[in-house]
């Protein structure tokens, strides 16, 4: 597998290209592409960029306050579906696919980069009908089903883990990291966040992310966890819990009397993660991205039902090698989570080390290695 580093050789002047986006669906899909469709922006401003997929309310949102456009095309999931739910979406398949095509007609995009889920497919297959350069981004250890399909018309696979698997052709995959949003990246620049705290000076400050929708069995755990915990007025939380939990989080805050900032989502990331002594969080790629740019102590809890149990093998990777802390759903409850929580908060010195190692997993020019190459591919 090759790595491949960021240059400058390309830089700010390089000619400008017009790009399409194909996928998204969930945020660990749609942030990598956002932070590519950045870098593309600051390599040039001139670059024109859209958003392919079936415009979800998260890539509504997200891609709308983002400033980027979204073209709306047909498709729907078929792994893990029923036998029924799986022939109708396969037969959203042609007109997600001549959709895609008038798209695409009108755009002529000089590139497509296609961000896996089901809704990366028809883009990428129009886009090869029509003999567009394709590269693809796996942010996974272990390559989603839409990736695998798709990697025979791909020219790059850039992939997020040095030892991804899934049986990609090793002379398309590049190994670049997933690339990181700017304003995550940026909260981490100037003094090191490893060890510079946090702006709420005398607390131990726990950022707690199960993804955009809440993770039900985290919250119940830290609600279950806060009985157990010591020092309470040292102690502050950041808690995203999603809709259906957000007022039984909070009301068990109050309870306990522990400050907190509890939502149902916060779209401020870069500072929530700037504040955070100790992220609890699932082990999505784009998560671990995240805190591996930034430097962050993290105790990952997989979710258990993820594709292939990637999540549990993504959160792997830092935990055999001490960079991150972990435990499986099957051994969540209040007391094993509080004793991480006080084991961490007591010890500022493993703390530390554990987030300085997790930095050194970081590739925060991701984004940039990725654009450099789409350039030099079309260069060749």
């Amino acid at each position: 597998m090759r790595q491949v580093e960021n240059s400058e050789s390309n830089g700010p002047s390089a000619r400008p290209l017009r790009i399409a986006f194909a996928g998204g669906g969930t945020g660990g899909h749609l942030f990598p592409g956002i932070a590519i469709a950045q870098e593309f922006l600051i390599r040039n401003p001139a670059n024109k960029i859209i958003f392919m997929s079936t415009g979800n309310s998260l890539e509504r949102s997200v891609l709308g306050k983002a400033g980027f456009e979204l073209k709306e095309i047909t498709a729907a999931a078929i792994k893990g579906r029923g036998f029924w739910n799986q022939i109708n979406s396969i037969s959203k398949i042609p007109k997600g696919i001549l959709q895609s095509l008038r798209i695409l007609k009108m755009f002529a995009p000089d590139i497509t980069i296609g961000l896996g889920s089901y809704s990366a497919g028809p883009v990428v297959i129009g886009a090869w009908f029509m003999k567009i350069t394709i590269v693809l981004h796996e942010q996974n250890i272990l390559p989603g089903i839409t990736n695998k399909i798709l990697a025979r018309f791909a020219s790059r696979i850039y992939v997020s883990f040095k030892n991804t698997g899934g049986g990609l052709d090793p002379t398309k995959v590049h190994w670049t990291g997933n690339p990181i949003r700017m304003e995550i990246i940026e909260c981490s620049s100037g003094e090191d966040s490893a060890t510079s705290g946090n702006s709420r000076s005398g607390f131990f400050t726990v950022l707690i992310i199960g993804g955009s929708q809440g993770a039900h069995s985290i919250n119940i755990a830290i609600i279950d966890a806060l009985e157990h915990l010591a020092h309470k007025n040292r102690l502050y939380f950041i808690h995203q819990t999603g809709l259906a939990d957000e007022r039984s989080v909070r009301e068990a805050y109050q309870r306990y009397q522990i400050s907190n900032t509890s939502k149902a989502f916060f779209d401020n990331m870069a500072e929530l993660y700037r504040d955070a002594d100790l992220v609890i969080c699932r082990a999505g790629a784009t998560t671990v991205a995240e805190i591996t740019a930034i430097g962050k102590a993290a105790i990952f809890i997989p979710y258990p039902f993820a594709a292939d149990n990637h999540q549990t093998l993504n959160a792997a990777s830092l935990t055999e090698e001490n960079a991150a802390d972990m435990i499986v759903e099957d051994n969540l409850n209040g007391r094993v989570l509080s004793q991480k929580i006080k084991k961490y908060m007591a010890d500022s010195a493993a703390l530390n080390a554990v987030a300085e190692r997790a930095k050194l997993f970081g590739k925060p020019d991701a984004a940039k290695s990725i654009v450099d190459d789409c350039y030099r591919l079309l260069a060749a």
